[in-house]
């Protein structure tokens, strides 16, 4: 009969969902032929899975920071592969997290074999947090604003963050409750496609993310030492403008961003940055599958025609950090980092910039599996993201870990 199979997940089964976790089983027969399944069930019932078969070792046991997966979801030592490699049972759903109050729970499972997965040997469930011990959500209507406010626990001061996702809209909060959950007051924002935010604006005001800044440097836990800014794909130029215009921030990160407006006007005080020039003939539809290509639509960048579109990163005073996935198939993010960068270090400016190869354009926190595809959710179209699966996880993990040393060396 011999002992009972365990799986255990180490330090602890509770965790914030970008930790790391070692998961080991115990009670196995020595050289034993296993396949471990993890699954998880989004809040929308969608059932993502990974599996990957292992070898137990001569004592029997089975430790994933150190055994090899022979094959499955992913391949030789990977001690998150099973959490990286989860996959849609419907193909192109992207996995992200609607409500930051629960956790997601992830099921491992071990059964016998390399086969037909018919005999289950032990179980155990991981439950991964997007919101620390401690840590307040609160809804923000204040003014114009449409936002959600993450403390970290304690009177700090804490650094200030304001967090941007992309042109899908919406009011994204597990980036923003993560890095709360890591000792920054963050304010989530949206600005499009959300409450009574029009899905596609005809215009962006500055003065709206001005307001956030405001609203955020008046929090009592917030350091007086300036703001940062973070955001994704239109998040990402969104940042870059607010760091050259806005007095207050002092740190920005662009990840997947452009350095030129893009697709909505952008009003200041006093002037208005047109979108850069675009063209959606040039967009290519797959017959078969029905994706689109949308990496040639915009005019080129070098054509001085364009150039009113720019954001003058060069005028400001922040720091900035640019992170870009080189396997980006929605659009040429590190042409456009690569022309921030060049201008910033031609006026004499220190700046960041890191280009991942295989990464894809949703550069998410770590942990966050890879989402090739999904529909957009403004254009309703089946939209191709790219990535390579274990190159676009380990690209999270450094940029998650690169964003958090930026903002603390800056803020």
């Amino acid at each position: 009969a011999g002992m009972a199979v365990r799986v255990s997940v180490l330090p602890s089964p509770r965790c914030l969902f970008d930790d790391p976790v070692q998961i080991r089983v115990a009670g196995l027969q020595p050289q034993q032929a296993v396949t471990l399944r993890a699954s998880l069930v989004d809040e929308s019932g969608e059932l993502f899975q990974a599996h990957a078969l292992y070898r137990a070792g001569s004592s029997g046991e089975l430790d994933l920071s150190r055994s090899p997966a022979l094959g499955g979801s992913c391949l030789g030592v990977e001690p998150m592969g099973l959490f990286w490699a989860l996959q849609s049972k419907t193909p192109y759903k992207r996995l992200a997290k609607k409500n930051v109050l629960t956790p997601f729970c992830v099921d491992l499972e071990v059964y016998e074999g390399h086969g037909d997965m018919s005999r289950l040997l032990g179980k155990c469930t991981n439950e991964r947090w997007f919101l620390g011990e401690g840590v307040k959500r609160i809804s923000v209507r204040e003014g114009r604003l449409k936002a959600t406010l993450f403390l970290p626990p304690g009177p700090g001061p804490f650094p200030g963050l304001i967090d941007l996702y992309g042109s899908g809209g919406g009011l994204i909060e597990y980036r923003a409750s993560l890095l709360a959950s890591r000792g920054f007051v963050t304010l989530a924002l949206a600005y499009m496609s959300f409450e009574d935010i029009p899905a596609t604006p005809e215009i962006l005001e500055l003065s709206y993310f001005e307001e956030a800044v405001d609203f955020l440097r008046k929090q009592q836990q917030v350091k007086d030492s300036g703001i940062g800014v973070l955001g994704l794909s239109k998040g990402g130029d969104l940042a870059l403008s607010m760091a050259t215009f806005l007095p207050g921030i002092k740190a920005a990160v662009s990840i997947s961003g452009s350095s030129f407006n893009s697709f909505i006007p952008l009003k200041g005080d006093g002037f208005t940055i047109p979108p850069h020039p675009y063209d959606l003939g040039r967009m290519k539809i797959s017959e078969e599958s029905g994706l689109v290509d949308f990496s040639d639509v915009l005019d080129d960048h070098t054509d001085p025609a364009t150039w009113d579109c720019r954001i003058p990163v060069e005028r400001s005073l922040a720091k900035f950090l640019f992170l870009s996935g080189l396997d980006d198939m929605n659009w040429k993010s590190d042409l456009y980092c690569r022309d921030a960068v060049q201008r910033l270090q031609q006026h004499g400016q220190e700046v960041e910039f890191y280009s991942y190869s295989g990464a894809g354009h949703l550069l998410e926190p770590p942990y966050l599996p890879l989402c090739k595809v999904s529909i957009h959710r403004v254009l309703g179209m089946l939209v191709h993201w790219g990535g390579q699966w274990r190159e676009h996880a380990k690209a999270q993990e450094d940029a998650w870990h690169r964003i958090q040393a930026f903002f603390w060396q800056h803020l």
